[in-house]
């Protein structure tokens, strides 16, 4: 593991040391950054994003976390004793630490799954409505008239659009929480 405080961070950000420290720390299977400034924590986010081209997490509890929240892809806040300031800015919000495991595990493998089989039925649904306008054509020779009313196509989307994604979101558990929290490797399947 590294471990680099926040006087070590100021000494590579201004002398230009930034690919030598991703170099050290791709070598580490963690990298601790303490006692670091506002500032040096959404740069250290910003420069794993911009050079090693991954999606970053972070995650913070106070107001000194915000700036780091906010420049990574996934933000998530941890309500505390420090205020609601990262809560505010993050994307997901946590009462504890200790849930960021059923987070990621559970909800992140669900969102995957709900997402993946979304696409593929919105695909299908708009398919079969061209399919369905296509053929028509060649029935009324191309002549450019509507096969349905404005409203019916309206209602046709509205229906199509609304209750899948609802029913999908509630009712659609592929593999159960306690499953996924035995097998952390299940994640890896829905990416």
């Amino acid at each position: 593991g590294l471990v680099i405080d926040g006087q070590t961070l100021n000494i590579i950000f201004q002398g230009g040391l930034e690919e030598k420290l991703l170099a050290l720390a791709r070598r580490c299977r963690s990298v601790l950054c303490c006692r670091a400034t506002p500032l040096h924590k959404s740069m250290v986010v910003k420069l794993v994003r911009r050079h090693l081209k991954v999606m970053t997490l972070s995650i913070g509890d106070g107001a000194n976390d915000v700036s780091m929240i906010q420049a990574a892809d996934v933000g998530i806040g941890i309500s505390g004793q420090e205020g609601m300031q990262a809560v505010m800015a993050s994307d997901f919000a946590i009462s504890r630490f200790k849930h960021l495991k059923k987070l990621l595990l559970v909800h992140g493998h669900w969102c995957y799954t709900r997402l993946a089989k979304m696409v593929i039925y919105f695909f299908y649904k708009n398919v079969c409505y061209v399919n369905l306008l296509f053929w028509y054509q060649f029935f009324c020779g191309f002549s450019g008239s509507s096969m349905v009313d404005y409203w019916q196509m309206i209602f046709f989307n509205l229906f199509f659009t609304s209750v899948p994604p609802l029913l999908f979101g509630v009712l659609d558990k592929d593999v159960s929480a306690e499953t996924l929290l035995r097998l952390p490797e299940l994640y890896k399947n829905g990416q």
